[in-house]
């Protein structure tokens, strides 16, 4: 289980992703940086952090036999090996919201972004980065919403030993994954959903609001929602953000 520490690099997955296209790369294998200057976020957002304070990594994996209509499950696995990580350190309310950001109350804590190789119906690989706020205690006024496990437990964490946590229950729940335990996963996952079975507002992506109930995760991976006439309509990442 390799660990590469850098200083400075634009992204832990674009460095991540040239060394395994040039070069033999171990499963597990970790990058990680004190700064980030181009950090990725989903929907090609950026991953601010301040240097040296946050842990921000990346982790390869490559699969024997991964089929891509099973990423669902997959990212079910990397979102709740990122919880358990955050859980072990006493954070209050801590949970999952759709697809892949860890909340602490109504705060984000922290953001994973998986990028998956292809062929044909198989995942080959996976790079899957991660972010988690960790001894940050300000942020800036766009991100508002962000807390940190300092600011929840008023304590600092040691960013090497949290390394190691996060790669050891990625390890473990991918084992769940390639072992096929999908219906585990699933409960897991959707036993810890932000906001699930409370009424809440949203906006789609022609910018209405609407009232609904989060009920579930398809099997391709869209947030599932009850509204108003009892019907259920799926959504995509792009087409329905919270209030």
């Amino acid at each position: 289980m390799k660990i590469i520490k850098l200083n400075a690099i634009d992204s832990t997955n674009s460095f991540l992703k040239d060394l395994v296209r040039n070069s033999v790369v171990n499963n597990f294998t970790v990058v990680t940086a004190d700064e980030q200057t181009a950090g990725k976020g989903q929907l090609g957002n950026k991953w601010l952090s301040e240097k040296g304070k946050n842990l921000t990594i990346s982790i390869f994996i490559k699969y024997t036999n991964a089929l891509i209509t099973n990423q669902n499950y997959l990212n079910f696995a990397i979102c709740l090996a990122v919880f358990d990580t955050i859980s072990e350190y006493n954070v209050p309310n801590l949970t999952i919201k759709w697809p892949n950001d860890i909340m602490s109350a109504n705060k984000k804590i922290s953001g994973i972004l998986i990028e998956n190789t292809l062929k044909k119906d198989k995942i080959i690989s996976s790079i899957i980065g991660i972010g988690i706020n960790v001894n940050q205690t300000e942020f800036q006024s766009q991100l508002s919403k962000a807390t940190s496990i300092q600011n929840c437990i008023n304590q600092k964490t040691d960013l090497n030993l949290l390394t190691k946590k996060v790669q050891k229950k990625v390890i473990c729940y991918m084992e769940s994954f390639q072992k096929g335990a999908f219906l585990i996963l699933e409960d897991n996952y959707l036993s810890k959903l932000y906001k699930k079975g409370i009424p809440s507002t949203f906006i789609d992506s022609h910018k209405n609001y609407f009232m609904g109930i989060i009920n579930g995760v398809s099997k391709n991976g869209k947030l599932q929602v009850l509204l108003g006439d009892d019907s259920i309509k799926e959504f995509g990442i792009k087409e329905i953000t919270f209030t």
